[in-house]
């Protein structure tokens, strides 16, 4: 990976959060006019993902090259309707596919995984919340190639406020981390508290325009080194009404909220499976396909992979149930989302550890891919709440309610 991506502490760059020329040429973006032709795309880059992982695994960097080709494939405005050049993945429908999508893309790479779902999720946001003006200016911005993403965590004693200002602007106050893509995401999406308790404000920044200050120092990750997860210092820059997306609080709203895991648990078993195709691989080019212990350990690693799809398939009926408004059908909704992200952690820890019993200490050297597919997948599995999340299905379930589609 070339040195030009590496970010300086406290740098704000300005032109990598522009579109490539790539992104602009005429025949750009090949529009994906369905859900299938969405998930064809991205199973055909997957394996072109994989084999340049390994070049882009550095501290700091960010997989440049592989968004180009994502924006060639036309799957950055996939989740657009089809109005506005997109494949239709935005709807309740079409949630398997866009389940499938993104398992493909993390089984290619899981930092550019973690980026692309985070580019969805910003789009699906704005659609849900935003006025049409902003989904119409948005979506243009998408087709000219510009990332999105959503920006939320924060340490609580440095977190984001914005501060009123006449005529309905804002001054922001504070910083996020763990800001995925930071330098090179164009439309963060980007969550705030209001003066005098108002509540929390879901706004975009045009980062571009309003680059906000870096502090690469701060991510020294074990794994996902090439998602750009920096610390984003928004002080001192300004939002006019136009930037803010839907009324206070509306970003946690249920079931978008909590449900969204499905997205980030699709990209960790894309992760999976790639531990689990490797690792057939190698015992395949040892000749150690007779072996009936290891014959046994990738049986179980079949099963745990089949699991985790079925899984993806229930939580994507739940997305697209009848009644996923109401209060009822949107507890069900969460509370499957909690259980689908918690099966598919333990599914990617398990294939990690038979994994490594299969190929050795010999398959953990570099260059082959175990190591890495071993510290991102690690890595990515760390998300907020897990036990809250699994306290949250036994509650559900001690209540007496029931997940019926």
């Amino acid at each position: 990976m070339s040195a030009a991506f590496l970010l300086p502490v406290n740098a704000a760059p300005q032109a990598a959060v522009e579109p490539s020329d790539s992104a602009v040429s005429p025949d750009f973006p090949r529009p994906l006019a369905s859900p299938a032709q969405a998930e064809a795309a991205a199973a055909k880059l997957a394996p072109r993902l994989f084999a340049q992982a390994g070049e882009t695994d550095v501290v700091g960097a960010f997989p440049t090259r592989e968004f180009d080709w994502l924006r060639a494939a036309g799957l950055l405005t996939a989740g657009l309707p089809a109005r506005l050049g997109g494949a239709e993945l935005h709807t309740p429908a079409a949630t398997h596919s866009l389940l499938k999508v993104l398992q493909h893309i993390g089984r290619g790479n899981l930092a550019v995984g973690r980026v692309f779902e985070g580019h969805l999720n910003a789009l699906q946001l704005i659609q849900q919340l935003g006025n049409a003006a902003q989904v119409a200016r948005y979506a243009a911005d998408a087709r000219a190639g510009r990332l999105f993403g959503v920006w939320n965590t924060e340490i609580p004693s440095e977190g984001v406020h914005l501060e009123a200002l006449p005529n309905g602007r804002y001054r922001l106050r504070g910083a996020k981390t763990f800001a995925s893509g930071a330098g090179h995401v164009a439309r963060p999406l980007i969550t705030g508290a209001l003066p005098d308790g108002q509540g929390w404000q879901l706004f975009v920044l045009p980062a571009d325009a309003r680059p906000p200050v870096l502090d690469s120092s701060f991510w020294r990750p074990l794994g996902m080194r090439a998602s750009a997860s920096f610390r984003a210092d928004l002080t001192g820059l300004e939002l006019g009404p136009e930037d803010l997306i839907g009324p206070p609080n509306a970003y946690y709203r249920q079931p978008a909220f909590s449900g969204g895991a499905i997205r980030f648990a699709a990209v960790q078993l894309g992760g999976a499976e790639a531990v689990f195709e490797e690792t057939r691989g190698f015992l395949r080019s040892l000749g150690r396909t007779d072996d009936p212990y290891q014959r046994q350990r990738l049986g179980e690693m079949a099963i745990a992979l089949e699991s985790g799809r079925q899984w993806l398939r229930g939580a994507a009926d739940h997305a697209a149930r009848p009644d996923a408004a109401t209060d009822e059908g949107a507890e069900a909704t969460v509370a499957y989302a909690n259980m689908t992200r918690t099966a598919i952690e333990n599914i990617s820890l398990d294939m990690l550890q038979k994994a490594e019993r299969c190929v050795g200490a010999r398959g953990l050297l570099q260059p082959l891919p175990f190591e890495r597919l071993h510290r991102d997948l690690t890595h990515y599995l760390r998300q907020p709440a897990p036990d809250g999340a699994l306290a949250d299905v036994g509650r559900f379930v001690l209540d007496g309610k029931h997940f019926e589609a």
